[in-house]
């Protein structure tokens, strides 16, 4: 799909024609008037010739190409029914756009895979892009991995549960969903129509007696045996029917059954069955806007403004509404929505299951390649429409809606960001603009499970996905040395960095179209994600949640590694830790406060609360692993007898972290100073 944006070339025969040759192979002979015999390297002849040269070797059948830049990066992945054919194109003199001549003339060498069919070539072509993200090609930027249901199947009682990630565990798997509120609350209503566990194994087995769920009618309690397995198991059947798409039949037989019940007399069932109907009309009367005659379909819209490009997508299963989520893909400014849509798909439905239908705001090029593609991969047929009217169209116009006001609330943030960058940068007399901020801060309790954390932040707020954490590994630092800690975070980040981006070439980013600049008239400008320092791993300020004794320790750290030029700020709290009242160091400047309704003042707060944040929570994982695999023998006073008590009580070690002192004062065997020890143990703020 992403080979499309040379969809607007004319065919090589016709080629030949308007050039006076006879064949396409002619075309390769025939040059640009007045081009030099020896072309300028990073020119486009220089790229004509290399990809002149691959034309010798390039198989005539189906298949996928990758451009190879000087750097051995990919620059573009394409499929072709023919390769040979193909990449010739690339050799035309005359009718490329600017966006190809600038591709052309940063190739230097090209690599190709045969498949059997076109088919095989568009699946594999998706893959590559997502594996290489090459910087010519339409990029999925926001893939992340959607939650979806579970109905377990390696257990006598099936459990129901959200799941994100590798599908590793049997069972069951419905969705996507747009989010994990939509997982929760679709598997809260569903609780309530099929009285299926949410519980946890090691939960459900601990239990002597119904669970608060079962008091509630939102589970029919095979823990304690209040339902036999066989009944349990019809509960379990109906859920899955549900929630693979006979949702009509489903309640159907519900409600035969309800009819039966009131006329055997038996009004306590009929009721019980009259409630579980009442969840499942709740289900598909309170997911927003929901189709009448559109069962199961993915909706995408794409709206385009700016230079920036939107598709939201809209998720419908069961004749319910699953969410819906923006993304923002990375793609030229001259491609078409239905070039971008086209590439995006097939990128986005790589690792996820495809529905039956999907319903575009814009009619793609290669909509029946792309259909049997998705339909070979899924089992099933896969049908890609664009509906002019009718409800299908209404959900299409529902999701177009949501991605203009998606992508105009995301242009007015990055605009308002891009103003706090540079207010930012002016405050604190950077020579530019930053384009990456690395903000670091550490977390533990007293010395233990010490771990140093670091957040990536840009024009694009928060880069999640460069989020690093860094467990405190030295044997020779003292319980609670912070400088010490700090020394060990910066050192190994930076030494990395050093090895794996040396900052000669890191900082610097590729400019090919400077270079064919010449023969390009009205040359564009990649992408800013693309040419600009964002993408560099090297930071343009780092900030360090500390005063000046850790902007020292920092300070000497990167020193000691020869790294003399990235500016670094320490952010001190207030005399009583109160926001609005913190203090900056930075060396060989006199420490400062800002105003404190300054815009930069509330924006660096918002950095290092996310930082804060982000070390406090790895912090509590560490722990929270190192007590499972401990026990609860790490807290004193808590031998086996008492642990067997607190787990006779509560259950599970999750319960006892959450239980109140009241609660825990409350197990038999468990003194008050026994209470208050795990208590304090599970609560206790890390630094």
């Amino acid at each position: 799909m992403s080979s499309r944006p040379l969809q607007d070339l004319p065919d090589l025969d016709d080629a030949a024609d308007d050039l006076g040759v006879e064949s396409e192979d002619d075309l390769l002979l025939v040059a640009p008037e007045g081009e030099e015999a020896e072309p300028a390297p990073g020119s486009v002849a220089t790229g004509r010739a290399a990809i002149q040269r691959a034309i010798k070797h390039a198989p005539n059948g189906p298949g996928v190409y990758r451009m190879i830049g000087a750097d051995g990066a990919v620059l573009y992945v394409g499929k072709a029914k023919s390769i040979r054919k193909r990449i010739i194109a690339y050799t035309r003199p005359t009718g490329l756009t600017a966006r190809i001549m600038r591709m052309v003339a940063a190739t230097v060498e090209m690599e190709f895979v045969s498949t059997g069919t076109e088919t095989e070539a568009l699946l594999l072509e998706a893959n590559l892009i997502k594996q290489l993200r090459p910087r010519f090609n339409v990029l999925l930027r926001d893939d992340k991995s959607f939650p979806y249901i579970l109905i377990t199947k390696d257990h006598a009682s099936p459990q129901i549960t959200k799941h994100r990630g590798a599908r590793n565990r049997p069972g069951d798997y419905y969705g996507p969903f747009a989010s994990v509120w939509a997982v929760n609350r679709t598997i809260n209503a569903l609780q309530k129509a099929f009285l299926v566990r949410s519980c946890s194994d090691s939960f459900y087995e601990a239990r002597t007696r119904p669970c608060l769920l079962f008091q509630i009618k939102r589970c029919a309690g095979p823990c304690t045996g209040e339902v036999n397995h066989s009944d349990y198991a019809e509960y379990v059947r109906e859920a899955r029917e549900f929630l693979s798409g006979k949702s009509r039949v489903v309640k159907e037989q519900l409600a035969r059954e309800m009819e039966h019940a009131a006329e055997e007399l038996e009004f306590e069932r009929a009721a019980a069955l009259r409630d579980r109907l009442a969840a499942l009309s709740a289900v598909q009367g309170t997911q927003g806007i929901n189709p009448r005659s559109v069962e199961e379909a993915d909706v995408f819209a794409i709206h385009q403004e700016g230079g920036a490009t939107c598709v939201q997508v809209f998720f419908f299963r069961t004749g319910q509404n699953w969410g819906n989520h923006a993304l923002y893909p990375r793609a030229d400014r001259s491609l078409d929505p239905g070039e971008v849509l086209g590439a995006f798909l097939a990128q986005f439905y790589e690792d996820k299951p495809c529905p039956r239908l999907i319903l575009l705001s814009d009619d793609i090029a290669e909509r029946e390649l792309l259909e049997e593609a998705l339909s070979a991969r899924s089992g099933y047929r896969v049908e890609i429409a664009s509906p002019k009217r009718g409800e299908k169209r209404e959900l299409v116009e529902h999701a177009l809606q949501n991605a203009r006001e998606a992508l105009g609330r995301k242009l007015a943030e990055s605009a308002s960001q891009a103003r706090l960058l540079d207010e930012l940068r002016r405050t604190f007399a950077l020579p530019e603009v930053p384009k990456r901020i690395e903000v670091y801060d550490n977390s533990h309790i007293m010395g233990s499970n010490a771990v140093g954390g670091m957040i990536v932040a840009g024009p694009e707020g928060f880069a999640k996905s460069q989020y690093r954490k860094f467990n405190i590994r030295s044997e020779n630092l003292t319980p609670g040395d912070d400088y010490g800690m700090m020394r060990e975070v910066l050192t190994r980040r930076f030494s990395r960095l050093m090895k794996e981006a040396p900052r000669a070439t890191a900082s610097v980013p590729p400019d090919d179209a400077g270079a064919a600049a010449t023969e390009l008239p009205t040359p564009e400008r990649e992408d800013a994600e693309e040419t600009s320092a964002a993408t560099s791993a090297w930071p343009d300020l780092v900030l360090i949640d500390g005063g000046p004794g850790q902007l020292k320790a920092a300070s000497e750290t990167l020193a000691s590694l020869g790294i003399t030029d990235v500016p670094l700020i320490g952010v001190a709290k207030g005399p009583d830790r109160d926001a609005g009242r913190e203090t900056f160091y930075r060396e060989g400047q006199t420490p400062f406060r800002l105003e404190p309704r300054d815009p930069v003042l509330y924006f660096v707060q918002r950095l290092r609360d996310e930082a804060h944040r982000f070390a406090i929570g790895s912090h509590r994982a560490r722990r929270k692993k190192d007590i499972t695999q401990a026990g609860l023998q790490e807290i004193p006073g808590v031998g086996p007898t008492r642990k067997r008590a607190l787990l006779r009580h509560f259950g599970t070690l999750k319960a006892i972290e959450r239980a109140s002192l009241a609660d825990l004062e409350g197990v038999p065997g468990v003194n008050a100073a026994t209470a208050r020890a795990v208590y304090d143990f599970f609560h206790a703020r890390p630094s």
